[in-house]
């Protein structure tokens, strides 16, 4: 009988190497299924570890090639969905109950993990405007699985904590079950509120190759809000002129929404007035309290084709009302970028973070830049 306990942490400690996520929940759950089923038998074994350990249908992939290393069968011998008893593995062909997987296995599996993993730190240093369209739907749906966490802010109201400011009224209701003595301190400690997050993305032609890989951050950042926060990540498009995408973007399907925001948009792979947009952006917008205290991130080469004193003007004015201005270049992933372009050099002034923005590495290190702009 193999090892239930064992089977799974190995299964699952190879699976995270071969960069799917999996939880201690999941690991439970798959060793109390192991319980009830012929853990002896492979394609019980199959089954229950692919229903608790795998949560992406993305890596169903990876999990048959992992599990087939570990068992040592072929990867084709997995089973389909639907087989009966005559189909999948070939379980006849057992002369016992195969050895519980050591946690340190074969060279076949950790070979297997190590060229998954290897491709997935390839694409997430790939560049956007030279990849394939294999590799773009892979980085795709690495972009879908982004965790973006929308920026908090202190509020003025507080909540119960074990330190910061004294509750007197709490601290004195609490006296009086100990004879008036102020033995029981209650605390209380700032409430934290979400910030406004307006996403700001240049789909000129100069952006092409990465406007739509920012596009899905967007929709990213939307997606991993809760309804409540999703209301308060505001996206635009600005070519020649000024787009929103928010409505667009609310649809669940990636790919639907990333179709209708391409649609909703007229001037895609057209030119770039950075200047003009941003002072559309605020004097619409600004009114509605859209950008007041907000983090706005604007994702741009820089590459100006109106007059530079707008855009100066313009940033001036958003940076009165925001409360961090990030700014996304493709070409700052480059190590000997300078900021010498029309708009980038009248911009940067008034821009708190210059963040590269032409791989996945990039756009992580944006997610990170946005959690702590508290």
């Amino acid at each position: 009988m193999t090892d239930e306990p064992t089977w799974a942490i190995g299964l699952a400690a190879a699976l995270r190497r071969a960069g799917v996520t999996v939880s201690t929940g999941q690991v439970i759950a798959c060793q109390r299924a192991l319980a009830t089923l012929t853990a002896a038998d492979r394609q019980d074994r199959y089954w229950a570890g692919r229903t608790c350990l795998v949560s992406d249908p993305d890596d169903l992939v990876v999990f048959d090639r992992v599990f087939a290393a570990i068992e040592g069968a072929a990867a084709d011998t997995v089973p389909e969905e639907g087989d009966g008893q005559d189909g999948g593995i070939d379980t006849a062909s057992d002369a016992g109950p195969p050895p519980a997987p050591d946690p340190t296995y074969g060279d076949d599996e950790v070979a297997l993990a190590g060229a998954v993993a290897s491709e997935r730190e390839r694409l997430r240093h790939r560049r956007f405007d030279a990849v394939d369209e294999r590799e773009r739907k892979e980085i795709e749906r690495m972009l879908d699985r982004l965790h973006v966490a929308v920026p908090r802010r202190r509020s003025r109201r507080t909540r119960p904590g074990r330190r910061g400011e004294l509750d007197l009224p709490r601290t004195l209701e609490r006296a009086l079950h100990t004879d008036g003595e102020l033995l029981d301190r209650a605390w209380r400690t700032p409430r934290t509120r979400p910030r406004r997050l307006v996403v700001l993305l240049d789909v000129s032609g100069s952006m092409a190759g990465h406007a739509r890989a920012m596009l899905r951050f967007a929709l990213a950042a939307r997606r991993t809000a809760d309804r409540e926060l999703a209301r308060r990540v505001e996206v635009f498009a600005f070519g020649t002129r000024l787009s929103r995408l928010s409505e667009a973007l609310a649809v669940r399907d990636p790919d639907a929404a990333i179709a209708a925001a391409a649609e909703a948009v007229v001037d895609w792979d057209g030119g770039t007035r950075i200047g003009a947009s941003i002072d559309e952006l605020v004097r619409t917008w600004a009114p509605r309290g859209v950008l007041r205290g907000a983090v706005v991130v604007i994702c741009s080469d820089g590459l100006e084709r109106g007059d530079p004193a707008q855009l100066a003007a313009s940033m001036a004015r958003l940076r009165r009302h925001a409360h961090r201005i990030l700014w996304v270049s493709p070409l700052a992933g480059d190590e000997r970028y300078v900021p010498t372009q029309r708009g980038m050099a009248v911009a940067l002034p008034y821009v708190d973070v210059l963040l590269p923005g032409d791989t996945l590495e990039g756009l992580e290190r944006l997610a990170d830049a946005l959690a702590r702009s508290s």
